[in-house]
C-alpha cells in the first residue's frame, strides 16, 4: 500500500531545488534538526533505524513521489538516518514554508492530514507483517498489499523491509518457482 501524493502535495515542491544522492548516501542523520522536507523524484530513499542487536531496520522506503520522513516537520530534529537505495533524486523545501502552506490553505492542511493516516496505516502494516512468523508468511502479506516484487538487484532492500535476511528471502522465492505450474509436455 503505497501512499499516492495527492497533486495539491506535489505541487508545493514544483519549484523546490533538487539533490541528487548516490547510492547509499545520506541525506539526513539522527538527532539533525529538521530544516527541509524531502519528497523523492527518482530512485529510493530508506529510513533507518539500528536495532539493539545491530541490524538497521527500516521504518519506510520512500519511492517517487512519497515524502520521506513526513511526521518530521513537527520535530526539531530526525529519530532516524535517511540513506538512498540507489541514485537518487528529492525536491528540498523548507520545512518552515511547507508549514506555513499548511496554516495557510485549508485544502493543503486536508490533504496533509490524509497523507500522513496512509502513511501510519502502512506502517502499522508493516508492524503486524513483521510479526508474521515465516518468511512465506510475511512475502504473502507484503505481496497481498498491492505490492510487486522488486526487479532482481533490489531484492535485498525488500528483505530488510520484511525483516528478513536477504538468503531467507531469495530461498522462499527460489521455492515458488519450483511449485509454479510447468507446461504439459506432448
Amino acid at each position: 500500500m503505497i501512499a499516492i501524493m495527492s497533486t495539491l502535495i506535489s505541487d508545493e515542491f514544483a519549484s523546490a531545488p533538487l539533490r541528487r544522492l548516490h547510492a547509499d548516501e545520506a541525506l539526513f542523520f539522527a538527532r539533525d534538526p529538521v530544516t527541509h522536507i524531502a519528497l523523492v523524484r527518482e530512485g529510493g530513499i530508506n529510513l533507518v533505524r539500528p536495532s539493539r542487536f545491530g541490524r538497521e531496520v527500516i521504518l519506510q522506503r520512500a519511492v517517487p513521489g512519497q515524502v520521506l520522513a513526513e511526521a518530521s516537520i513537527y520535530s526539531p530534529s530526525y529519530h532516524c538516518d535517511a540513506r538512498a537505495m540507489r541514485e537518487s533524486c528529492v525536491s528540498l523545501l523548507p520545512v518552515t514554508a511547507f508549514r506555513s502552506r499548511l496554516r495557510e490553505n485549508p485544502a493543503l492542511h486536508d490533504e496533509w492530514a490524509g497523507y500522513l493516516a496512509r502513511s501510519v496505516q502502512k506502517a502499522r502494516m508493516i508492524a503486524e507483517m513483521r510479526t508474521l512468523r515465516t518468511v512465506a508468511e510475511r512475502l504473502d502479506a507484503w505481496l497481498e498489499e498491492g505490492n510487486a516484487l522488486p526487479q532482481k538487484g533490489l531484492r535485498q532492500e525488500l528483505a530488510r523491509e520484511l525483516g528478513v535476511s536477504p538468503e531467507a528471502l531469495y530461498r522462499e522465492l527460489a521455492r515458488r518457482r519450483d511449485i509454479e505450474p510447468q507446461p504439459l509436455k506432448a
